[in-house]
């Protein structure tokens, strides 16, 4: 006797585009208003219009709910321009980060992801993986364009010439609360391109 056909699982094909979008914004929502901590899959699906094993369907678990929402939004706010120079770049890039920093909801949503990593070892290494590697990854790209210019010595150190170009602009706004401005982020590019011993292209 031959054997019953069996419909093939449908699985991711099944996901609705407009359903996954809908839920990233209420995770997005939920983050801002109430914070990581008290953030439940309960809500994320009330918020977002549909039952909860739409979110089981997509992620695993909240943590990699909000990591994948989250990330998403984060890694398409760092930019990695190619203006042909390396000026233009910098300029570019702190205001990539001035803008992911002071974005409406993520500015509520990062400052309290940071105290939770602090707390949680598993979530710190998730967003590092997540967010920091992949923004991280993109300005490397920007630094070694810079470098087959001329305008960066071979041997510049690209992981400390990372955490500056994000140090300054991140200490003004999430520490000192304020909002850079054209001439603030002029002038943090020339104190970033003198310390990294920037010259002209050849």
């Amino acid at each position: 006797m031959p054997e019953p056909t069996r419909r093939a699982p449908s699985g991711a094909a099944a996901l609705r585009a407009d359903k996954t979008a809908a839920i990233a914004e209420a995770v997005l929502d939920e983050l801002a208003e109430h914070g990581y901590g008290r953030l439940s899959m309960e809500a994320v699906a009330k918020r977002a219009g549909v039952g909860k094993s739409a979110l089981y369907r997509r992620w695993p678990s909240k943590q990699h709910m909000i990591i994948a929402v989250t990330s998403e939004l984060s890694v398409e706010l760092a930019e990695a321009p190619d203006t042909g120079s390396l000026h233009g770049d910098v300029l570019a890039m702190l205001g990539a980060v001035a803008d992911w920093l002071t974005h409406p909801r993520f500015s509520r949503i990062f400052p309290d992801l940071i105290a939770e990593a602090n707390r949680d070892p598993d979530l710190a290494e998730a967003l590092a993986r997540s967010i920091g590697e992949p923004r991280r990854s993109r300005v490397t790209d920007v630094l070694d364009r810079a470098v087959r210019r001329g305008e960066l010595p071979p041997d510049t150190d690209r992981e400390l010439a990372l955490d500056l170009l994000g140090a300054l602009v991140y200490w003004h706004v999430s520490i000192r609360g304020v909002r850079p401005d054209a001439d603030y982020l002029e002038r943090t590019a020339g104190t970033v391109l003198r310390a990294l011993g920037a010259r002209p292209a050849v």
